[in-house]
Parts: structure tokens; C-alpha cells; sequence
């Protein structure tokens, strides 16, 4: 390659480099204000389904300790005072409205409901297997609760309190017992369940592993 055909390749890099720094400087805002746009609307995105998750988790924990009231009326009128909408209002609603029947075939189809959010399919699943009047035996039982005892699961530990009662019903003492230590030492359970837990260990003859 001549000196000259090397002089002319430069100059016509050094102008498509000039080229390029120009369009850079006219048009590169537009994708600066791209990748903002972009990583914001992602990180609002994920802000907002935590905020979600987190409003709704809040709602089923103040209808758990409704639902804890030991007069009827009493938790009637604590579901009542709820503020809610959508999902979650027809839940409360079917909650309130099942105090004084038995409400098992309410309970069930809002469970087995795939059109409602999870979070409450899980607490009326988790309310139909814990009623006498239910009618489910306990290899049905155990299959609701299940899914609802795995990790990260929003009524983990109340769906495992519920799975060493099934275990008692098959006759598993051993397994209930251990299953109900296991809570003792959880850090996600309430100081009320792990005194119901204590008190079943003992009625079923077993030793108390945490203090």
C-alpha cells in the first residue's frame, strides 16, 4: 500500500470518527434518556410488586388475628372493620359471612379458585383444612397443606402446625413431635403458636428439645 493510499484511509477514518462523535453529540440523550427509562421503569416495576406483596401480606396477617378472636362476634366484627377491595374484600366477606354456618363449601371454592390472588387462596385453604366440619381426610389434608408449608410461603408455619396435626390423626406421633419442635426453635413463629406447640408436644407424651 502507497503513502498515499494510507494518507487517504486515515483521513477517511478521522471523518468517520468525526462523523460519529457529532451524531453522539445530537442524538446520544435520546439513549441516555433510553437506559434511564428503562432501568427506572424496571426498578418501579419491582418496587411496585413488592409493595403489593407486602400490603397483602400485611392484610392477611390483621385477618389472621381477626380470625383469632374467640367470640364469633367478635371476629365478625373485627373482618367487618377491614378496609379492602377487590380479591380481598370478597374474602373477608366469605370469612364473615361463614362464622355461624359451616361455610365448608364457600371455603373450598374460594380455595380451589385460580381467578383470586394467591396469598388469600392460601388462607382459605389454610382455614378449610383446619375445621373439623370439613370433611376432608387426612391424606387430603395433608395434600392442601403441602404447598403451602414450603419455603417463603406466607403461612408457612401455620400450615406446618396444621401438617403435625394430620400427622397425629395417621398415627405419626413421632413425626408430629418432631415436626412441632422444629417450630419451637422457628424464628417465623408467633411466640401463641409455639405455646400451642408446646401444649400438644406434652399431650402427646413427648419432650419439649427447646426451652
Amino acid at each position: 500500500m502507497s503513502e498515499t493510499d494510507t494518507f487517504i484511509d486515515e483521513v477517511s477514518e478521522e471523518v468517520r470518527r468525526d462523523k460519529l462523535y457529532a451524531l453522539m453529540r445530537k442524538y446520544g440523550w435520546i439513549a441516555v434518556l433510553l437506559v434511564v427509562l428503562l432501568v427506572g421503569g424496571a426498578a418501579f416495576n419491582e418496587w411496585r410488586k413488592a409493595s403489593d406483596r407486602a400490603a397483602a401480606q400485611a392484610l392477611g396477617d390483621a385477618i389472621l388475628a381477626a380470625e383469632e378472636q374467640a367470640d364469633p362476634g367478635a371476629r365478625a366484627a373485627a373482618l367487618a372493620s377491614l378496609e379492602v377491595d377487590g380479591d380481598a374484600a370478597a374474602v373477608v366477606a366469605m370469612l364473615t359471612a361463614v362464622e355461624g354456618n359451616a361455610g365448608v363449601d364457600a371455603l373450598k371454592a374460594l380455595a380451589d379458585d385460580p381467578g383470586i390472588d394467591s396469598l388469600y387462596r392460601d388462607l382459605a385453604q389454610l382455614k378449610l383444612v383446619s375445621r373439623t366440619a370439613s370433611g376432608l381426610d387426612p391424606a387430603e389434608r395433608r395434600a392442601r397443606l403441602e404447598p403451602l408449608a414450603v419455603a417463603g410461603a406466607p403461612f408457612r408455619v401455620l400450615a406446618e402446625e396444621q401438617l403435625a396435626l394430620v400427622e397425629v390423626d395417621e398415627g405419626q406421633t413421632e413425626a408430629a413431635i418432631t415436626r412441632l419442635n422444629a417450630l419451637l426453635v422457628d424464628d417465623e413463629a408467633s411466640g401463641a403458636l409455639r405455646r400451642r406447640a408446646s401444649q400438644l408436644i406434652v399431650a402427646l407424651g413427648g419432650s419439649l428439645d427447646a426451652s
